[in-house]
């Protein structure tokens, strides 16, 4: 598998399960409907870790734009190959989010509230402020971010050699519990995009499906979970290179 098939995969399984299980739980008539925040949060982290799983070992499973911008400011990735991962991560999150359509149509037929058919298909503010809203998406993309750049393999000493013990795809568990614990501490602000490409691809989606009673795709606040991931991302990105040693 290529880098760029790897990206688009695993950013397409991650909005899939992601998205997924919004849908589950805020759609008409499913098995898991209104089921909860926790139910969520979870179902998230194990959507990265599935991604993650599949993704990581062809192309590092960025899965998400601002950590490979971060990466890439933070010299840990070739700026060369940022638009080629940048495309394959918004198209895969949009085809995630056609999928999810695709499986629950039945249910978006059903349901008649607006706000948690766009909720399946993108981020919005529990409370409309758009300073505080971007605030809250850098912070927690700060924190993504920098367990990412940070995050380290176990090692042993051969001799007078250190040598990374690899953790085939359990390294994708770290990220995961990571992911989910944003969602439990940080998420119920903004609904914590922290990845423009989990946002942005299915929310140009909903826009142009035939769903019944979708209302609008809330353009107005495309920019948040954009920015504020990206400007998180960076600010991580600026800590690795200058605080090294908070690692």
């Amino acid at each position: 598998m290529g880098e760029f098939t790897a990206e688009f995969i695993g950013t397409m399984i991650l909005v899939l399960l992601g998205d997924g299980v919004v849908a589950n739980v805020c759609l008409k008539g499913t098995k898991g409907n209104a089921s909860g925040w926790i139910v969520i949060t979870m179902g998230w982290g194990l959507a990265v870790f599935t991604a993650v799983a599949i993704a990581g070992e062809f192309s590092g499973a960025h899965i998400n734009p601002a950590v490979t911008i971060a990466l890439a400011a933070a010299g840990k990735f070739a700026v060369a190959k940022v638009p080629l991962f940048l495309i394959a991560q918004f198209l895969g999150g949009a085809a995630g989010a056609l999928l999810v359509w695709l499986f629950y149509k039945d249910h978006y037929d059903l349901t008649t509230d607006e706000g948690a058919i766009l909720a399946t298909f993108a981020t919005g503010p529990a409370i409309r402020n758009p300073a505080r809203n971007l605030l809250c998406e850098v912070i927690g993309t700060f924190v993504l971010v920098l367990a990412v750049l940070y995050a380290s393999c176990p090692t042993f000493t051969s001799g007078t050699e250190e040598v990374k013990v690899g953790m085939g795809c359990l390294g994708a568990i770290p990220v995961a519990l990571v992911v989910m614990g944003i969602g439990l501490s940080l998420g119920g602000t903004t609904g914590y995009a922290i990845n423009p490409a989990r946002d942005l691809g299915p929310r140009l989606v909903h826009q142009l499906l035939p769903i019944k009673n979708k209302g609008t795709s809330n353009w107005a606040y495309s920019w948040v979970p954009i920015v504020g991931p990206i400007l998180g991302a960076l600010l991580a990105a600026f800590i690795c290179c200058f605080c090294p040693s908070v690692g």
